[in-house]
């Protein structure tokens, strides 16, 4: 399987493919209570964003090298998204450039009480469809015959049926698959991977419901009925409320420390990467937990730079 050279890494940096969205994070915060139709001062900014970006800078910041595959617009939104991902490390060279599709963005708002609006434009991703996944079939990152034998980090962003796709897909067959939605109103597109037995998936307790068609009161009951339906492993958190890891070994849980909350957006994929680094170190899954637990305790609070 030939690779493409992006230079020397640390003997110690693994490879994991993120496929998904990356776009660009237009996120209002102000430190007041909000509702619907409240206009108050705050602060705006534009980062890099999307689910599959945001487990990629959070993997950097544990030695892992992030290789992205999605699609961005050849307009000059994209070319600076880019060159923000290139400055951040990542591994550019494989990103499907679309002439006719714009780069997709994601707009929110937060208050002091939480997520109040968000709107994620990803029509450019849906659009290029598998498109995306071609560096993994044409030998640059696997084929049939030699399968991607990594992590890869996969949102929820995809199609229905591409997600579908890829979960009988043989050029999946060998990989640690890490999956999560992008959103409770996409949390079903994950329905025909809950069933993949090299899938590992994160959701929150709003998405657990949501794939089971029921309301749970906590993670541990959610993430015991997700295995009950044939998850091989299943993560579920909750806030500031335990967290539960679900597998044939049984359920573990842990509960996130206290910490003053300053932003949301970007939590639930923070916690993702954290889990998938310290699994790739070797950690027991207990340990994995708590460290994921710990990470995204960090991120909300604000100790960790976006």
């Amino acid at each position: 399987m030939q690779r493409a050279n992006f230079g020397v890494k640390p003997a110690l940096m693994k490879d994991v493919i993120c496929i998904g969205s990356v776009l660009w994070d237009v996120i209002g915060r102000a430190s007041a209570a909000m509702r619907v139709g409240s206009d108050v001062p705050g602060r705006i900014t534009r980062i890099p964003g999307g689910v599959a970006m945001n487990i990629a800078m959070t993997l950097r910041r544990f030695s892992m090298q992030p290789i992205l595959l999605t699609a961005i617009g050849r307009d000059e939104e994209g070319d600076e998204l880019i060159a923000a991902a290139e400055r951040l490390g990542m591994e550019t060279g494989f990103v499907y450039r679309s002439d006719d599709l714009p780069t997709d963005v994601y707009m929110a708002i937060e208050g002091a009480n939480g997520l109040i609006a968000a709107i994620a434009d990803a029509h450019s991703l849906e659009a290029a469809d598998a498109k995306i996944l071609t560096p993994l079939q044409d030998g640059r990152l696997g084929s049939k015959a030699a399968p991607y034998a990594g992590q890869i980090a996969l949102d929820g962003n995809l199609t229905e049926d591409l997600l579908a796709d890829i979960a009988s897909s043989a050029l999946f067959s060998k990989a640690d698959l890490r999956v999560a939605p992008a959103s409770p109103g996409k949390a079903e597109r994950l329905l025909p991977l809950l069933n993949c037995a090299h899938a590992t998936i994160y959701v929150n307790l709003e998405e657990a419901g949501l794939l089971c068609n029921e309301r749970f009161e906590t993670a541990p009951e959610a993430a015991s009925a997700l295995l009950q339906r044939g998850a091989a492993n299943i993560l579920v958190t909750d806030g500031g409320n335990a967290a539960a890891h679900a597998s044939p070994s049984g359920v573990l849980t842990a509960a996130p420390p206290e910490v003053l909350v300053t932003r949301v957006t970007g939590a639930g994929d923070t916690f993702m990467a954290a889990h998938m680094a310290s699994e790739a170190r070797g950690a027991a899954p207990q340990d994995a937990l708590n460290a994921a637990l710990r990470a995204a305790a960090a991120y909300v609070s604000g100790d960790v730079p976006s």
